[in-house]
């Protein structure tokens, strides 16, 4: 089917009908088409989530203007000037590191003085190096363990920070236990018997296994509370307070958040000491995405209008699609998959290690398309992807903003398009 663009965005040439094609279709996704109050109807037992917040349709439009050029950081200090020891040196540089990023030149040389520090960056600016460098400096030759906890939002952004510690950790004698929801517990448990030196985890799960005295926190020197912002709002607040009270106040704490809010103020009055403030972060815009609505006239329709949009393969080269739930967004995956549209599914009911295969998957080009809900995108950097559909308009603009951030990354152009109900 072909598509036109007015001022509501695309829309067919040809009528269709009402789309349907006789019989029941099941329901995708969890919201209407046109960002209206309703409830999320996707979780076990029927409860149902927050209200979903007006978004007027002009807010999902937008010409694409030129990526303003960003000044280029000229760093103070290259890694050869950080008073690393040898073997850390050689696994900097064998990943090809010179130069900082500007949090890492910045932050570095206070966390190596063992000083707190709150980190204020954009997501991609290397924040991870910043802080693992010198935390790995200063470990080497503890006995005390575990002696590092760092905690993450997602199990993905906590598997990724725990993958550039073994890189970065080559040779040194250091391990870490990956202490996460959605992987087998069993294995958790062994490894955090081994006394790791780090403990790299979500919170729901690190506060289970507290609860279950399989983490003792008394000899914890470093606190690293990643994507802070992040982590409030999923609700991980209570958890954190309950994991912080068990360890020593006498510590190191390392505060990474993309904003500084009123909750983030009170986390850093609590939990940190006289800290010392880097803020490298940019202004954010995606002005240079190009961004537009679709009309549908209901469920069924959209579902078409999709399928014929994903056909066009030189287009649509590598395409994020956003649903509210997770029952909706794996039906819809299924039925791309069995309309001859190659797609993986990530959400909350996959396992950790079903999400790293679909994730690799998709980055590796094997699927053109991944459907995703809000939390399981939520960290996950995927590079060279075309396209961002809301198939399902997101809760809020700042989710809106943040899933077509995908999109558009590195200075490449992108495009995003959005499903709203018909306006006639």
């Amino acid at each position: 089917m072909a598509y036109q663009q007015s001022r509501g965005g695309f829309r067919p040439r040809t009528n269709s009908g009402d789309g349907r094609s006789g019989g029941s279709r099941p329901s995708f996704g969890g919201g209407n088409g046109g960002g209206r109050p309703s409830f999320n109807r996707g979780r076990s037992g029927g409860s149902r989530g927050p209200v979903k917040k007006f978004i007027h349709p002009s807010k999902f439009i937008n010409q694409a203007t030129p990526k303003a050029e960003e000044v280029a950081y000229v760093p103070v200090n290259k890694f050869i000037d950080f008073p690393f020891g040898s073997q850390l040196h050689h696994n900097i540089a064998k990943k090809g590191y010179e130069l900082p990023s500007s949090i890492q030149d910045q932050a570095i040389p206070h966390i190596i003085e063992g000083k707190d520090v709150i980190g204020i960056a954009n997501t991609g600016t290397g924040k991870t190096a910043a802080f693992l460098l010198p935390i790995i400096e200063r470990q080497t030759g503890i006995s005390l363990r575990p002696s590092v906890l760092i905690i993450a939002p997602t199990r993905e952004l906590a598997q990724q920070i725990d993958e550039q510690f073994r890189e970065f950790s080559y040779g040194l004698n250091l391990y870490s236990a990956l202490v996460v929801g959605g992987m087998p517990a069993d294995r958790q448990i062994r490894d955090l018997r081994r006394r790791p030196h780090f403990i790299i985890g979500t919170p729901g799960r690190l506060k289970d296994l507290m609860n279950r005295r399989h983490i003792n926190l008394e000899n914890i020197n470093t606190l690293v509370l990643d994507e802070a912002d992040r982590m409030l709002d999923m609700g991980f607040l209570p958890d954190i307070r309950a994991i912080v009270s068990e360890m020593p106040s006498e510590r190191q704490t390392l505060l990474f958040s993309a904003t500084i809010t009123p909750e983030i103020t009170t986390i850093i009055n609590n939990f940190s000491h006289d800290p010392v403030t880097v803020s490298v972060r940019t202004r954010e815009t995606n002005e240079h995405i190009e961004q537009d609505v679709i009309e549908a006239r209901d469920k069924a329709h959209k579902l078409e209008l999709l399928t014929d949009m994903l056909r066009d393969t030189d287009q649509y080269d590598k395409v994020l699609v956003f649903g509210e739930t997770k029952f909706g967004v794996q039906r819809l995956s299924d039925h791309l998959d069995n309309s001859g549209i190659s797609s993986i599914a990530i959400h909350g009911n996959k396992n950790q290690s079903q999400r790293a295969r679909a994730l690799k998957r998709f980055k590796d080009g094997q699927v053109r398309v991944m459907v995703a809900t809000d939390v399981a995108a939520r960290g996950l950097d995927i590079p060279n992807v075309s396209h961002v559909i809301n198939f399902d308009t997101p809760q809020t603009y700042d989710d809106y903003i943040h899933r077509i951030g995908r999109t558009g990354r590195g200075g490449a152009s992108g495009r995003a398009h959005t499903f709203i109900e018909s306006r006639r």
